[in-house]
């Protein structure tokens, strides 16, 4: 009865993001209500794999003690302390000197947010006092990624690249501009990675010189991994050319490391792995591996000298109420500790368990492509792997693979276009990886005797 009461509570006030109103209000909502480790657990008993880590974020793992000691501690001690006034607190200040020190080069100084959307905002609006305080407000347009995801904020979601963050809101803006994606498996120059990088240096030069030339554009974003557009990881040295271009024509390189950063590919932050230092950096996620809602934005010295120069005495004017917050920056150091403690570690050695155990997929008849860096992967699923023609429409692919998955005790991403995203959490064990390999296998062998997808198959 409760569940149950529940559910119609839910339908009647609770709005979902990025969901089918009436969709949801027709299937009704599906209950979690404990976590532990890697695992959750539903209103119906049910344990499943977290194949996901919530949405890209559970880095840690769920349930983990010394975490909650630290919010606990810090909610009896002191649970707000707003940044403005000059006013601070010990938290926030020790977690941006430890995050200082595992950025890449000069990225020194930190701005924390509420999540990767308003760090994504936050950015944007750097970048314009940065270019205004050197005297060039004319750069004020900018470039990102199709298939790219930078928040669904107004701002954020016009730099995204993804046609249902724009529709009905009259995205994006027109100094927002999007280059092609270096999409290996489906990108015009091939698969050859020399050709693909030569292809999007060339992209965002002419992007550039049809906006006006280097003179009009303030900064240019890229994932390290394209993330919500379907995990598409680029070509080894496509980050580095890329960064090069911007400095060459002195334009900002932002990394929105929102979902790569903190072990998710390896290392803490993804762009250690092509040792480039980007102009800003956005993280959230992992920061506090979802837990406490938190974000971030890394500025390199030099921004932040030049905007600290130009404002002189006056008040630069951004900041928000929850910024620096207390008690989400104690769940931030505490999660740190884990990751130095030998998380990072255990998610690099059961990434690669979760690279090799999906590779063996790929014999599979839908499987097309199977691709990925550390605990973050995908499945792209086909129905010709010759034409890499692509799961039916009809076939219900993110709605119809979802639930099997669930069924099978395993949660996964299932987007629309019949691509399976995976991001578990840091601490899996060898067999819970194994446990979502063989479980997709299970949920692929199930989508195969659908008389759409049969019917579609070659």
């Amino acid at each position: 009865m409760l569940a149950n009461s529940l559910i119609e509570l839910d339908r009647a006030h609770l709005i979902h993001p990025v969901a089918s109103w009436r969709g949801h209000e027709k299937a009704g909502v599906r209950m979690l209500t404990a976590a532990k480790g890697a695992t959750v657990t539903d209103a119906q008993g049910q344990t499943l794999i977290d194949g996901f880590a919530g949405l890209w974020c559970v880095n840690a793992g769920y349930g983990q003690e010394s975490v909650i000691e630290a919010a606990t501690r810090q909610l009896r001690d002191l649970p707000y302390a707003t940044g403005y006034f000059g006013l601070g607190s010990e938290p926030p200040i020790r977690l941006a000197t430890r995050l200082a020190d595992h950025a890449p080069g000069d990225l020194d100084h930190v701005y924390f947010t509420l999540g990767g959307s308003d760090a994504v905002d936050s950015t944007v609006r750097f970048a314009r006092y940065y270019w205004n305080a050197r005297g060039l407000p004319q750069k004020n347009q900018f470039i990102s990624l199709e298939q790219g995801y930078h928040g669904s904020s107004t701002v954020g979601a016009g730099l995204t690249a993804l046609p249902v963050f724009h529709a009905g809101f009259g995205l994006p803006m027109d100094w927002q501009h999007k280059i092609p994606s270096h999409y290996t498996y489906r990108n015009p120059a091939g698969s050859d990675p020399a050709a693909i990088i030569a292809a999007s240096v060339a992209q965002l030069r002419a992007k550039v010189a049809e906006i006006g030339g280097a003179e009009r554009v303030a900064a240019f974003y890229a994932e390290p991994i394209q993330g919500s557009g379907g995990v598409l990881v680029p070509p080894a040295g496509w980050m580095k050319a890329m960064r090069d271009v911007c400095t060459e024509l002195d334009i900002l390189f932002i990394a929105d490391e929102v979902i790569t950063g903190f072990g998710r590919t390896g290392p803490m932050f993804a762009c250690a792995e092509e040792g480039i230092v980007p102009d800003m950096l956005t993280c959230a996620k992992g920061l506090t591996s979802g837990y406490v809602p938190m974000g971030a934005v890394f500025l390199s010295d030099r921004l932040y000298q030049v905007i600290a120069d130009h404002a002189g005495a006056a008040a630069i004017g951004h900041g928000f109420t929850y910024s620096a917050h207390p008690v989400s920056a104690a769940v931030g150091l505490a999660v740190l500790d884990l990751y130095e403690g030998g998380l990072l570690d255990n998610g690099r050695r059961m990434g690669a368990r979760l690279q090799a155990g999906l590779a063996g997929l790929a014999d599979h008849p839908l499987v097309g492509d199977v691709r990925g860096r550390g605990m973050l992967a995908a499945v792209e699923l086909v129905t010709d792997k010759a034409l890499k023609t692509p799961l039916p429409a009809a076939a219900l692919p993110a709605q119809r693979i979802f639930d099997r998955a669930w069924n099978n005790g395993l949660v996964i991403r299932a987007f629309g276009n019949g691509v399976l995203g995976y991001a578990p959490p840091l601490c899996c064990t060898e067999a819970e990886i194994d446990a979502i390999v063989e479980r997709t296998r299970l949920t692929l062998d199930q989508t195969l005797e659908d008389a759409d997808v049969r019917a579609a198959l070659r």
